[in-house]
């Protein structure tokens, strides 16, 4: 802005001198024309006069004067010229000067001439006789004199400028410095040039206007970050070039990146084909739900584009960890086809034995051999559903709420009772230790758990092996656990034999029997009363499963 008030000033300035020298020039010009004009018509005066009293011998004297003297008679005739000879001059009478003096009694008139760049002043006086005296002057143009004074008009021109260009320069700085000066965050406050006054009122008024609107952006961008922040779901947001523009920590943790990711591609979060494609598809314009497995965890990849004037101008992608879901589902599949499984077997053995009875193919003798795979094959299927419907109730928490004080060893000798027969068949020896303690619980439910507790200790025994129950209390946890001295649990298995179906050895099950849910209705009767189950197991050595209770939550021991 100081350049360009310098610039300005310095502009006047040169005009300003320019057009001064100018017009002075043509005042003086004009002035000292007019005082030429004046002059000659005195001399045409006293010309006259004296030619009047003294005759043509009046001109003798006049020969060597600087002014031009010619005599001319009405009809146009030079009579007498000092500077020329007369008798050789053309005829006057068209001339401007010596026709309008003819007529009016004196005339001027001035002629330029382009080669000597002169001008000629005449001016004509009619005599008495008629007869006309013209004298004539000579100067240079308006242009020659400038170009004769060019030398001190430069050096004049050079002094101005150097001194406009200092006060300009001055001046331009105490223009600007007000301007400068100005408290933009407060222009309402300053003191400065008044016409500025409407600009710094809509300046404040921009202010405050910028600052509300400021203030609304900050609140709802604190607002947003609030609730992305404490939502469970990853949020990312991207340009059109995919480059990260905002993201929760949510987002942050599923891909388990620490480092800011702002203006990123949003491919260095991952790069499998499934993310690769939510993000090309979102690209496209089109809506994509694809599921992500990393690191054993199942993730939901919403993405959805983000439109401006019909043009994709980014995508935003939603995280859902959804693993507790996929999981759930992969085992309601593998549960389908496992149960699908079971029921076929014990129902392709029925079918097929009494479609033989009933084709008459079998002997009379062999009927109740017949029958007893029937009826052994028709048992398994019963407690095959049996569990299933046991597991499904716990599963729901379907079952009522019908608890009562049950005492945890007199329920465990229950149990062992009822298992005494197969234990002598597997010459397994069964034993019970601790005391007697009451919780609140569900009875049928406890002897279920500890019945398939008892029975899987004593299935997957060895010959003479043994099986104990205790019931005991430990910093101030009680404890059921049921310990054998039977094949164990390799560590690659002990953290699935809760699972339904699961079985460690598929041929040992299968001859010892068994629906593979027994410790899966464990777990769940376990979680309905609100224990915990832990399991110890060496292969070869024996394994042992503790369920343990809160006392607080247990109920008394006695």
């Amino acid at each position: 802005m100081i350049k360009r008030i310098f610039n300005n000033f310095i502009l006047i300035a040169f005009i300003t001198l320019i057009s001064c020298i100018i017009l002075f020039l043509g005042i003086l010009y004009s002035y000292f024309g007019s005082q030429m004009t004046d002059q000659l018509e005195n001399q045409a005066v006293y010309i006259a006069q004296g030619l009047t009293n003294e005759g043509v011998s009046y001109f003798d004297d006049l020969k060597n004067t600087d002014t031009r003297i010619t005599w001319i008679n009405s009809e146009g005739t030079v009579l007498y010229d000092n500077k020329a000879d007369a008798e050789n001059m053309e005829n006057h009478a068209d001339r401007e000067e010596v026709t309008e003096a003819l007529e009016k009694g004196k005339g001027t008139a001035s002629r330029y001439s382009s080669t000597l760049s002169e001008e000629t002043i005449y001016y004509a006086q009619k005599m008495d006789d008629g007869t006309v005296i013209r004298v004539s002057d000579t100067r240079y143009t308006i242009w020659i004199l400038i170009w004769g004074m060019m030398q001190p008009i430069f050096i004049i021109l050079i002094i101005v400028i150097v001194l406009s260009a200092v006060f300009a320069y001055g001046m331009s700085k105490r223009i600007v410095k007000p301007i400068n000066e100005i408290d933009l965050e407060n222009p309402a406050y300053n003191e400065i040039y008044e016409e500025l006054s409407p600009l710094l009122t809509k300046i404040n008024n921009l202010n405050k206007e910028i600052s509300m609107r400021i203030s609304d952006a900050e609140k709802k961008q604190n607002e947003f970050t609030m609730i992305t922040e404490n939502m469970r779901e990853g949020l990312i947001v991207t340009n059109s070039q995919m480059n990260i523009l905002s993201y929760n920590t949510s987002a942050l943790k599923f891909f388990n990146v620490h480092k800011g990711i702002r203006n990123k591609s949003i491919l260095i979060l991952n790069r499998s084909e499934t993310f690769r494609k939510a993000v090309h598809l979102a690209r496209k314009g089109q809506y994509s739900d694809q599921i992500l497995v990393l690191n054993d965890q199942y993730y939901q990849i919403i993405t959805n584009p983000v439109y401006n004037n019909e043009e994709v101008t980014g995508i935003v992608m939603v995280i859902l960890d959804v693993t507790e879901k996929e999981k759930r589902d992969i085992l309601r599949r593998e549960f389908t086809s496992n149960v699908s499984h079971e029921l076929k077997t014990p129902l392709t053995g029925i079918y097929g034995t009494s479609e033989i009875i009933m084709n008459g193919m079998v002997n009379a003798e062999n009927i109740p051999k017949f029958a007893k795979n029937i009826y052994d094959e028709s048992g398994r299927l019963i407690t095959l559903i049996d569990d299933i419907i046991k597991l499904s109730q716990l599963d729901e928490n379907s079952i009522p709420e019908e608890k009562e004080l049950i005492d945890l060893y007199e329920i465990s000798e229950n149990v062992i009772a009822l298992l005494k027969n197969e234990a002598r068949l597997r010459n397994v020896s069964v034993e019970i230790i601790g005391k007697h303690a009451e919780i609140m619980g569900n009875s049928r439910i406890l002897e279920e758990m500890i019945y398939n507790l008892c029975d899987n200790a004593i299935k997957y025994n060895k010959e003479n092996g043994k099986v104990t129950v205790s019931v005991t209390q430990e910093d101030e946890k009680l404890k059921l656990s049921v310990s054998d001295t039977g094949i164990g649990i390799s560590p690659d298995h002990k953290d699935r034999v809760f699972e339904r179906f699961y079985r460690v050895d598929k041929s040992r099950s299968k001859e010892i029997g068994g629906t593979g849910l027994g410790l899966s209705i464990v777990k769940h009767a376990a979680a309905y009363h609100d224990a915990v189950i832990a399991l110890e197991s060496t292969v070869d050595i024996g394994t042992s499963i503790t369920v343990f209770w809160e006392t607080k939550r247990a109920g008394s021991i006695h």
